[in-house]
């Protein structure tokens, strides 16, 4: 059986940390697990009830419903904007969290990651995705963590895939989720 992970990057520019930590997931992912980058967050409106109706969800919001349930398990990275999680990934945390008691996210395992200049690694934004995760409804695996600290220095030269350092602590926490993955499928 394949675990079915679909990846949701909270920094939408070209050269993030986030991003490319997330392709070394992709690249690194163990035999059994399939790990899917998920495009398009930036297209997807904010969430509002007034466009979340039935027959006529917004396009980009329902390519990403459909991407979620199609998939086992998800993989957030994130970066720390102002001391919190981008709004772009807590965007998609709401789209994701409706329909109430039957959404895509409900019940599935998810796992927070990331990278971020600061001396912690984003861990302040990391708790509030953790947090968001679980009340839209998701089963938030709290003690699987990555928190990469000085992502402009350390990886002023090196992609995170060449980091063997990273790398060991991502497929720790793939391989976490893909049992959880496997248990709730």
């Amino acid at each position: 059986m394949t675990v079915r992970i679909l990846a949701l990057v909270g920094s939408l520019r070209a050269g993030s940390h986030n991003r490319q930590l997330a392709e070394a997931a992709v690249k690194h992912a163990p035999e059994g697990v399939d790990i899917t980058l998920y495009e398009g967050l930036a297209e997807i409106p904010f969430y509002n009830e007034d466009i979340d109706v039935e027959g006529a969800v917004p396009e980009a919001a329902a390519r990403l419903r459909a991407a979620a349930a199609a998939t086992d398990a998800f993989l957030f990275f994130s970066p720390e904007y102002n001391g919190t999680i981008p709004a772009v990934l807590k965007n998609a945390i709401d789209w994701l969290s409706r329909p109430r008691g039957a959404a895509a996210l409900t019940g599935k395992p998810v796992a927070v990651v990331g990278t971020a200049y600061g001396q912690y690694g984003g861990v302040w934004a990391q708790d509030e995705a953790r947090k968001a995760a679980g009340i839209a409804g998701a089963s938030v695996l709290t003690d699987v963590k990555l928190s990469i600290p000085s992502s402009v220095i350390r990886f002023a030269e090196t992609h995170p895939a060449d980091d063997s350092e990273v790398v060991a602590g991502l497929t720790k926490v793939i391989q976490e989720l893909s049992q959880a993955g496997t248990e709730a499928a």
